[in-house]
């Protein structure tokens, strides 16, 4: 299993941060272009909810496109809500989304774990590319949110 952690503070209140992340269309624009994100869900809900299932296309490597699916586990409005894949290029993702009121804004933290499909090979794969590739998105999502907030 692998761990990864981020934090950030925006200079915006706690509802408009739940706003924004609790959006799934809003997930492709602090996505990097390079990933080839695109929402495959057939609908689109005005308000995240446990049980909630998005699909997606993206080329998480060598531009590859492929399917992932998601379901939105447990929602606290504004506090948090953690989305786990059904089906995609891991064996295991769960990604925790929490939200703190904090002095000048709200403070963001993912909480990451995961795990790469194929057992020992699936290690060395995640030593050699998928981690340093997850630390990347989420550098530039924290880019990207300093560009949208400020």
């Amino acid at each position: 299993m692998h761990f990864l952690k981020t934090e950030q503070t925006l200079p915006i209140g706690i509802q408009e941060a739940w706003k924004f992340f609790s959006s799934p269309d809003n997930l492709k624009s602090i996505t990097p272009p390079r990933m080839g994100f695109y929402i495959t869900s057939g609908y689109r809900e005005d308000k995240m909810y446990p049980g909630m299932i998005i699909t997606y296309i993206v080329k998480p490597l060598l531009g590859i496109p492929v399917k992932w699916v998601t379901e939105i586990t447990h929602v606290s409005e504004p506090y948090y809500f953690v989305d786990e894949q059904r089906f995609g290029p891991y064996s295991f993702w769960h990604h925790q989304h929490k939200f703190f009121e904090a002095d000048g804004g709200v403070r963001m933290v993912d909480v990451l774990h995961y795990k790469i499909k194929f057992g020992f090979i699936g290690r060395i794969v995640n030593r050699l590319f998928v981690e340093r590739e997850i630390k990347k998105i989420f550098e530039y999502r924290r880019v990207k949110l300093q560009e949208l907030f400020g």
